[in-house]
């Protein structure tokens, strides 16, 4: 790939003037030689293959920097969903397979299914797996790793059980580690009992770390059609349709746009998405150097660029003030959903465009805390969660990064979570939910999380009940164009 002088000039002012940035190079590597029967083995294989592989990540991305003059925010790692390495440990396997089996069932016990829990040695051994994890993550030198994480979105094996079971102990444990269940996809619809769980988990890790603002909520996301090379936290895993090893890229420039919309005033949408289009390519064939360059220096596959605006509290790096300058007086009024459609759908074609391999989230992430004009919105009461709902249907995500009070019901959280993975399950797209009940703060009340993860304020939670109709559990059948071929 060869850049005209033109081109590395005009990137160079994008990056001194409008924060353009690659918002991580993450690596992506498969864990699942790693198994075994023996818990210390286990670890030992995890510790030895990841500091093996991505001893020289960070090494390499602080080179780029320097040789190239693009900062790179974030080194991450992702694995192999960790159930997939769990399953041949003895004490899971201990594990009562007519429990499993109940699970599964829709004519199950709910009593039954409702008191179980895992012993305090199989969580302790979960918690072992993800401490050598969040240990070789600090060894290598990165910031976060993803794939504590299960999929069952059909049906759960005894190893996802431990997993998701395990994620307030290890989320509340680890610094680094970050986690993901997918609940839901177009092919197979949703799993109601794993929404009913996900409500209850989320609500105890926001217990656990509820000394810190319940921040260990903000490294679990809940997934509908999860993709198997999103190199973004906290939803990376490394599928299992992937290489051995592979690098992906994810780029973001919501403040490079954002200066294109101001200079678009009096364009027609026609010509304002043409302009947003070429933005994004441009962006995108930076993010395809920086990923070809530090795949060539790690021998490493080059994966995908994610081109997704992620938004930092920097005012002038806000996807809410993208759409504001669009004309919206507020985001959040009539009018988002349709401006945020013309923004997602025009960085995409712009992206596609530029590189081969796009791939992960490529769009518009909307997280509340992270985007001070959005937090703004929300804390005037414009922005709502039934409205970032409706945004949600057409953005790369989904709710992402929303407080609410720490005094909501385990259920009310699962049927937000039911709404949301509806939406990614019938309109076939990946939908995602990482939402926070603070404990012990209400609506109005400030929440601070600092670094990247920003500031924001607790939003309102309609206080009716869906407690019966979470409570159905079993399976909501996939839509009828899941039979597609």
């Amino acid at each position: 790939m060869s850049f005209t002088p033109e081109e590395v000039l005009e990137t160079r002012l994008m990056i001194k003037e409008q924060g353009l940035d690659v918002r991580t190079i993450t690596m992506g590597i498969n864990l699942l030689d790693c198994a075994s029967p023996n818990l210390d083995e286990i670890k030992e294989n995890i510790e030895n293959k990841i500091i093996s592989f991505a001893k020289n990540l960070s090494k390499v991305a602080s080179s780029i920097e320097d040789d190239f003059g693009i900062p790179i925010i974030n080194r991450r790692i992702t694995i192999t969903p960790i159930s997939l390495i769990l399953g041949n440990l003895k004490s899971i396997q201990e594990i009562s397979f007519e429990y499993i089996n109940a699970l599964n069932n829709p004519l199950h016990n709910k009593n039954q299914l409702s008191t179980y829990e895992l012993s305090e040695d199989i969580i302790n051994c979960c918690l072992e797996i993800a401490k050598s994890l969040d240990k070789a993550a600090k060894e290598v030198n990165i910031d976060y790793l993803g794939g504590y994480s299960a999929l069952v979105h059909k049906g759960f094996t005894r190893a996802d059980f431990c997993v998701i079971k395990s994620l307030p102990a290890v989320l509340s444990s680890t610094e680094r580690v970050c986690g993901s269940v997918n609940v839901a996809s177009t092919r197979s619809g949703m799993n109601m009992n794993a929404v009913k769980m996900m409500g209850d988990i989320i609500h105890k890790i926001a217990k656990k770390t509820q000394n810190k603002n319940s921040i260990g909520c903000a490294k679990l996301i809940v997934f509908a059609n999860a993709v198997e090379d999103n190199p973004f936290m906290a939803g990376g895993f490394h599928g299992i349709g992937e290489a051995e090893s592979c690098i992906n890229v994810g780029v973001s420039g919501p403040g490079v746009i954002r200066n294109v919309v101001k200079n678009e005033e009096n364009s027609d949408f026609e010509q304002l998405a043409e302009r947003i289009k070429k933005t994004a390519f441009k962006i995108t064939r930076m993010g395809q150097l920086v990923a070809q360059e530090a795949s060539k220096r790690l021998d490493v596959p080059f994966g995908i660029v994610d081109l997704s605006l992620a938004p930092t509290t920097r005012p002038f790096d806000s996807v809410a003030g993208i759409l504001e300058d669009m004309g919206l007086e507020t985001t959040g009024c009539p009018g988002t959903t349709a401006a945020l459609a013309l923004l997602t759908d025009a960085v995409k074609k712009g992206g596609l465009m530029a590189s081969s391999y796009v791939g992960g989230l490529s769009g518009a992430f909307i997280p509340v805390s992270e985007d001070k004009i959005m937090t703004d919105a929300a804390r005037k009461g414009i922005l709502t969660i039934e409205k970032l709902e409706a945004m949600t249907s057409v953005c790369s995500v989904g709710l992402d990064m929303i407080c609410i009070p720490g005094s909501t019901f385990p259920t009310a959280i699962s049927g937000i979570i039911a709404d949301a993975m509806a939406i990614g399950m019938i309109n076939n797209k990946t939908m995602g939910v990482r939402i926070i009940p603070v404990i012990g703060k209400n609506v109005g009340e400030e929440v601070k999380f600092g670094g990247l993860l920003g500031e924001s304020v607790v939003m309102p939670v309609k206080n009716v009940s869906c407690e019966r109709f979470i409570n159905r559990r079993g399976r909501i059948p996939a839509p009828v164009h899941s039979q597609q071929n």
